[in-house]
Order: structure tokens, then sequence, then C-alpha cells
């Protein structure tokens, strides 16, 4: 028995399909909606957990440049360097260039 666990996830026995489907489940799950973005616009945790989540997505989709953009953000909430846009109902500032994570 190693001492070292193993770090590469092609070694898991679950799927690359159940892998993704169980982290979109996790972004559905952490996705701050229409309804609660008045009140977690500001909550720095949820806005990580939300754009650390929708990283993993990408990155499960190969799509590394995508995941980078999204963990820096998350860092950026939490080391506070970024900070809650205006509110998109309100019409100040333009609309969110992000792209939501692939399908």
């Amino acid at each position: 028995m190693s001492n070292h666990p193993s770090t590469q996830a092609s070694d898991s026995s679950i799927s690359p399909e159940i892998t993704i489907a169980t982290a979109r489940k996790l972004v559905e799950q952490l996705t701050i909606t229409s309804g609660d973005w008045h009140r977690l616009k500001t909550n720095r945790r949820a806005r990580a957990l939300e754009q650390a989540a929708t990283a993993i997505v990408f990155l499960l989709n190969d799509q590394s440049e995508e995941g980078l953009l999204r963990l820096q953000q998350a860092v950026g909430w939490l080391d506070r360097s970024i900070s809650a846009p205006p509110c998109p109902t309100h019409g100040h500032g333009s609309q969110s260039t992000s792209k939501a994570p692939p399908n």
C-alpha cells in the first residue's frame, strides 16, 4: 500500500460522465439565482463557491482558459480584490459577458 494517494483523475473508478454530471449538479446548487442575487451579491463565500464550482465544470470539459478565469474570480472574491457589479435589473452597467459552463 502506497503512502502517497494518487493525484491523477484518470485513476478514479468513476466515469468521466458521472464526474461531469456531479460537477454540474454542484453548479446548479451553488449558482446564485436572480431571486437571491440582491441577498447574496456581496456574500464573498457564496460568490467564490459559485465561481469555483463553475471552474471545475470548465476544467472537466478541457476548457482550461475559462476554468482559470473562474478560479481567478473565486480568489478575487476571497481576497476582496473584486466586488459585486451593479444590479442587472436596474440598468446600470453592461450585461455580463462571462460564458456559462458547457453542457
